[in-house]
Order: C-alpha cells, then structure tokens, then sequence
C-alpha cells in the first residue's frame, strides 16, 4: 500500500498496523502544554515553569511544522490555506514565547496557547483522521516524535517552517540549543520540574 503523505512504509509487524497515530501523540502533548500554561498562570514568576513551557512548545511547533502541516496540505481539500493559518498563527506564538522567556506575560501566551490546541483538536486533527489512512497517521507520529526529539529547545521565528529546509535547519540548531541549556543547566522537560 503506498502512502498518501508520501512517507516510507512501515517495518512489517505480523501483518497489523502498530505504533500510535499522529492524532495521539499531538493529543498527549496538547495535555501536558495546557498543564504548563496553567501552572505558569498560577506561578507567573516561576523561570523553572516558564523554560520547560517554552522548549515544550517549541519543540512541538517545530514538529508540526515539519510534518502536521506538510500532511494536511497534501491529504486535506484547502489544506494549503489551512496550513498557512496555522502556520501565520503559530509564528505569533513563536515570537509570544521569545518575549515569554524574557520574562513577559504569562496570561497572554496561555490565551494563544489555548487557541492553538482548540484549532488542533476542533478541526486540523479531526480533517487528518478522516482523509489519511491509519498508516499514515502512524508514520506521521512515528516521525512527528523523532522531530521533536531533534528540535530547538528555544523559539526561533526566523527559521524556515516549511519543509526541506525545516527539516534541515531545525536538526541544527536544535542541537545548538542543547548545548546552551546543558552549559546553563536550563529545565526543558515537564519531569526536571
């Protein structure tokens, strides 16, 4: 069977499809990234808070950018414009979260935060389920996970945020970023906290 999102086929498991889905891992994260956002909200001067919210999310933009959006403009009718939105609205988070790390409003990324996950869930996920195969949305999440992993740890709203070069340049300066938060011993994951 080949794939609509122009993936590589999974490794054979016994003939069944294994592994979670796209949908599943975004939904997961969705969960964790509001938890944080509330926890900032209730602890705005708490920095530890704030830097594991601002590399969560990073990575996570980055990854939906590599391969969220590129599937939905590929699989979804006027997936090209719903991608762009997303893709304008994302880079305003992006920007949010850089004056976020320097100290700026908590409330303010939570409420751009909350309109993120609500677009995901609401309508970008939904369209995805229903027009890819769920192979497809398995490799999707197999690779969304494995993007995330290699992201930035920092927002970075100059980079480019469509694939190649995404794909290229976020790697990168993903590993840049790690370096400077294990000289700095900067908390980038919600289980440092």
């Amino acid at each position: 069977m080949s794939s609509d999102v122009n993936l590589p086929p999974l490794p054979p498991v016994g003939g069944e499809t294994s592994g979670r889905s796209i949908v599943d891992v975004i939904a997961e994260q969705h969960r964790e990234i509001i938890a944080l956002a509330d926890r900032l909200t209730a602890e705005p001067a708490n920095r530890k808070v704030a830097s594991v919210l601002v590399a969560t999310l990073s990575r996570h933009l980055c990854a939906e950018e590599q391969y969220l959006y590129p599937a939905i403009r590929i699989v979804v009718p006027d997936g090209d414009r719903i991608a762009d939105r997303e893709l304008a609205e994302d880079h305003e988070l992006l920007t949010s979260l850089t004056r976020l790390e320097r100290g700026g409003e908590a409330t303010k990324i939570t409420e751009s935060i909350r309109r993120h996950v609500a677009a995901d869930a609401e309508e970008l996920l939904p369209l995805l389920e229903r027009t890819a195969s769920a192979e497809d949305l398995i490799r999707l999440g197999n690779r969304f996970e494995t993007a995330e992993e290699a992201a930035p740890t920092r927002p970075h709203p100059s980079t480019p945020a469509r694939p190649p070069w995404n794909k290229v340049v976020d790697p990168l300066v993903g590993v840049l970023d790690k370096v400077r938060d294990a000289v700095s011993a900067r908390k980038t994951y919600m289980r440092d906290l």
